[in-house]
């Protein structure tokens, strides 16, 4: 419509890239484009790939997009959201295990309760943990939770400090306890929509091992990786590669040379 597009960027809290690449056939509301679980762009990145790759109208950069960026962030630094983006996440342990607690969403395992959400998960069945919570319809938060007013058995994941990123170990688990197999999913399609891929579910079936699940979506999360750090946009009508500085590289060069300087310095003066 020739309208510029403005994005205000803002820090990304779940700062990774892991997961498996969406398929075009699971393309949906909950994931549309061709990239992982985690994707690592912030909000302006991101808008900047799905422009410069030509993912709408089928050519690159059709949409006059401008971004502000953020400042007082950069890639690998820890971000705290003001407010909470979902009334499930009203913390930063919430969000951190989003994205490996979210596949349960497919199965009859309880995600949170009580005045906890999200930091923990079971079912009614016993075996599944010596940890127990009763989820509950609370003011801003989920009014009808998975098992309501029942109590449930499973992991208490508050203080869980082993999670950077994307895990399947924790639904594995449940899923080995459950001894159900297929019946474990009591929705498969929709846990194929949040992975943007049938090969997960299809290999859970199959007894695979994490290792080997995350190790066959490796090779189209490098391309992916690839094509993040150049994502392209548009200047005065020419394409320039805007570089995504992951995990804070720049800062530590800077960081390095500034204390060699210091140190020189120091040499010098006594």
């Amino acid at each position: 419509n020739n309208k510029e597009m403005i994005v205000l960027d803002r820090p990304n809290p779940c700062d990774y890239v892991e997961g498996p690449i969406l398929k075009p056939a699971y393309g949906v509301f909950v994931g549309m484009l061709p990239i992982p679980v985690l994707h690592g762009c912030t909000i302006g990145e991101l808008a900047r790939m799905i422009n410069g790759e030509g993912w709408i109208a089928h050519k690159k950069n059709p949409c006059s997009l401008k971004v502000i960026p953020a400042t007082g962030w950069i890639h690998g630094e820890p971000y705290s959201l003001p407010i909470k983006p979902s009334p499930n996440l009203p913390n930063d342990q919430s969000i951190r295990l989003y994205a490996s607690l979210c596949p349960f969403e497919a199965t009859r395992v309880s995600v949170g309760g009580e005045d906890i959400s999200f930091p923990s998960i079971g079912r009614t069945q016993q075996e599944n943990g010596d940890f127990t919570f009763t989820p509950r319809s609370l003011p801003g938060f989920d009014k009808n939770p998975m098992h309501k007013n029942v109590v449930c058995y499973g992991e208490d994941l508050r203080n869980a400090d082993d999670v950077n990123g994307f895990t399947l170990r924790y639904f594995l688990n449940f899923y080995r306890l459950s001894g159900e197999s297929a019946a474990f999913f009591s929705r498969a399609q929709w846990f194929d929509l949040l992975m943007g891929t049938d090969s997960v579910r299809k290999a859970i079936l199959k007894g695979e091992s994490e290792e080997a699940i995350r190790n066959s979506w490796q090779k189209e999360l490098q391309d992916y990786k690839k094509m993040e750090t150049n994502i392209f946009f548009m200047n005065k009508n020419k394409y320039h590669t805007f570089i995504l500085f992951h995990k804070s590289l720049i800062t530590k060069a800077i960081s390095m040379i500034d204390n060699y300087y210091l140190r020189y310095l120091s040499y010098l003066y006594y």
